[in-house]
């Protein structure tokens, strides 16, 4: 019985030593999300490439080897956002992050008026100001509606061999993502 007595109270040390140690590194890691990294490297409204084609190591680290990805940070409190390429790769698909990473909204290619990348971000009352008098440049325009004022754009393009992996660089390079 005191073995046993013996055993559990090492234990339960042992997990409050791992419990604290934990706490202590959570502000080391939590500095280092998507967020934070895409906001060392790059303003609001640039385009940053994902994937490592770029040279060096990527921004954030992709998880599918057939896709090359780019994103772009943006913040909704002075207009909306257009994000819009006229390039075409073989399957593209867009999507909209909160600042903490969570997915308020994705498309792709298959939904996109022609298969173009072009779509507007905004907030619900942007949208209400936006529908008093539609830009003739956003006629074509996918528009994302969102409940957040800043986010992730990530765009991402499949690349279904080596001979495509040009065609897809320029299509991401090509990407802007400018405040209207």
């Amino acid at each position: 019985m005191r073995r046993l007595l013996h055993a559990l109270a090492v234990g339960l040390v042992g997990a409050g030593i791992a419990h604290i140690v934990i706490l202590l590194l959570v502000p080391a890691f939590s500095e280092r999300d998507a967020w934070s990294r895409l906001a060392m490297v790059a303003a609001p409204n640039k385009v940053v490439r994902l994937d490592a084609e770029i040279g060096g190591a990527p921004v954030v680290k992709a998880l599918d080897p057939l896709f090359f990805e780019a994103a772009c940070r943006f913040e909704l409190s002075d207009g909306v956002v257009r994000i819009n390429n006229a390039g075409k790769v073989p399957y593209w698909s867009a999507s909209v992050y909160d600042r903490s990473g969570q997915n308020v909204y994705n498309f792709n290619d298959r939904t996109a008026t022609d298969g173009n990348l072009d779509f507007v971000v905004l907030t619900p009352a942007q949208m209400i100001e936006l529908r008093k008098g539609l830009p003739e440049e956003f006629a074509k325009s996918i528009f994302v509606e969102t409940p957040i004022d800043e986010g992730i754009v990530v765009v991402r393009a499949f690349v279904p061999d080596a001979s495509w992996k040009p065609e897809v660089s320029r299509f991401l390079d090509g990407i802007s993502c400018e405040m209207q």
